[in-house]
């Protein structure tokens, strides 16, 4: 039976997570590799927890285990061991759900300082056609709060932590690709 090589990377909104799983990809093109990203398995909105700030805005909650279909996204990585050479898993909670962190063979987290991250999700969610004040509310009121209660815990789950304050560098991807195919 073939086994694949899985890499399951987590990290904070805006760290790098998806710019990481994205040139892993590409560096392991010789491959035959499959990239789960946790975002396709955000349940339907309308199945989203909804929470009530302090300050009586409500949100649709994006940022906690129950908010995603973890044992769909669990089932569709073990159908996928058996086709393919490396499963890369991308996402907020990666690490922080045991049963996905348990079928990982190297468990990355990516690791930013909170004021880069936030100037990151700013300037992304821009693009997406958010305004400032909606991107920094929800950032305030919610996403940080989600962080330090289930992103940042599951930092040390991690066999290797990288800071992508400055970027990805050759040798971040050098350190993992060295990793999977040793």
């Amino acid at each position: 039976m073939k086994k694949s090589y899985i890499i399951g990377i987590a990290g904070g909104s805006a760290s790098g997570k998806s710019t990481l799983a994205e040139r892993l990809v590409s560096e392991f093109s010789p491959y035959n590799v499959k990239l789960f990203a946790m975002d396709s398995y955000y349940k339907p909105e309308s199945e989203l927890p909804l929470v009530t700030t302090e300050n009586g805005k409500q949100y649709r909650d994006y940022n906690r285990p129950d908010s995603f279909e973890l044992g769909q996204l669990k089932s569709d990585i073990q159908e996928a061991k058996d086709n393919y050479d490396i499963i890369i898993i991308e996402g907020l909670l990666t690490l922080w759900d045991d049963g996905i962190c348990n079928l990982c063979d190297l468990c990355v987290f990516v690791d930013c300082p909170a004021d880069i991250r936030i100037v990151r999700r700013i300037k992304r969610n821009l693009t997406w056609g958010l305004s400032l004040e909606d991107i920094t509310n929800v950032y305030l009121d919610l996403v940080r709060y989600r962080h330090e209660e289930f992103v940042e815990p599951s930092k040390a789950k991690a066999d290797v932590v990288i800071d992508t304050s400055l970027g990805i560098g050759r040798s971040i991807l050098g350190n993992i690709v060295n990793a999977a195919i040793m």
